[in-house]
């Protein structure tokens, strides 16, 4: 058997805490390149219009430039949108007033883990994702929201978007060689493009699944084994993040959000053969530091002689 050691030390723990608030501090700046995905814009644009009845009430939690609050409006009766960066608190008032339906929204700047709408709502929209659950807040913001939710107005739970995310994870060779520099690091990739630096050595693992009307943990963990399909050497993991943003159960369909993928560098490469059996368990908590992440994976290699 072959290892792949990794350690923890108390220096990474400390350098890996992140603000509480992170999800709430995307800056104005980055939010054209949210604006411009047409992968990102056009799946949420099409939930929205299947989850958003006439004169529904609905509240986006996170709202950023108010952009799917925006969408929203354009059947819903009433938004409120909660921001806590001051700044796009103005951004989304001044872009919400340009737009049709703009005036049914009514930007709230406070703190999202602490707001309540003043009445009950139809449809929560949240999108503070980040692959992997990493980083930003999504699950411990709706968790949160729906206990307060509950206890304020009773037992029944709006439709959330997205509705579930599904998370998997991938052993590959990948190429770390950026004009004769050799840099294992982490890298992030779009799903819609061909990496001709990457091949991939198995097929991909699902290793959890966390549905929004159901109560979920922030602890993810997972052991898991790979048959490797082909000779290679397993030196990174890719980890794949899709959002089920709404369901459709009369067409027995999904609307789903598949978003960048997370490559993960192992610290130690294990040149591997096709049939050797690849052994990888990581844990982290959902909101937490991607080192968090990658200080955990542990990898193993059983070669096919051995099996």
């Amino acid at each position: 058997m072959i290892t792949a050691p990794t350690t923890m030390t108390a220096a990474h723990t400390e350098h890996e805490a992140e603000s509480h608030y992170l999800g709430q501090f995307i800056p104005l700046h980055y939010h054209h390149n949210m604006l411009a995905d047409e992968n990102r814009m056009g799946n949420f644009k099409a939930a929205i219009e299947y989850a958003v009845f006439d004169g529904a009430r609905v509240l986006e939690l996170g709202g950023g430039t108010g952009v799917l609050s925006c969408l929203a409006a354009s059947r819903a009766s009433k938004v409120w949108c909660v921001e806590f960066n001051h700044e796009l608190v103005s951004e989304s008032r001044r872009l919400l007033a340009l737009n049709r339906n703009g005036h049914k929204v009514e930007v709230i700047h406070a703190n999202a883990f602490d707001y309540l709408p003043p009445e009950p709502v139809d449809v929560v929209i949240c999108e503070m994702i980040h692959v992997a659950m990493l980083r930003e807040k999504q699950v411990e913001m709706i968790e949160a929201f729906k206990q307060r939710y509950l206890r304020h107005f009773g037992e029944k739970l709006p439709v959330f978007i997205p509705e579930a995310v599904i998370m998997a994870v991938q052993p590959l060779q990948q190429s770390y060689d950026f004009h004769g520099f050799h840099a294992p690091i982490i890298q992030f990739q779009r799903p819609q493009l061909a990496c001709s630096g990457t091949t991939a050595l198995a097929a991909p693992a699902v290793y959890s699944t966390l549905d929004f009307t159901q109560a979920n943990s922030r602890e993810i963990k997972w052991a898991g084994n790979f048959m490797l399909e082909q000779d290679g050497t397993v030196n990174a993991l890719r980890f794949i993040t899709k959002n089920i943003l709404t369901v459709m159960p009369e067409q027995a369909s999904t609307i789903d959000w598949l978003i960048d993928y997370l490559i993960l560098p192992l610290p130690t490469p294990l040149p591997a053969q096709a049939g050797d059996e690849l052994g990888i368990s990581f844990s982290y908590q959902a909101g937490g530091a991607i080192r968090s992440l990658e200080h955990s994976i542990r990898a193993a290699l059983t070669p096919a002689s051995l099996s």
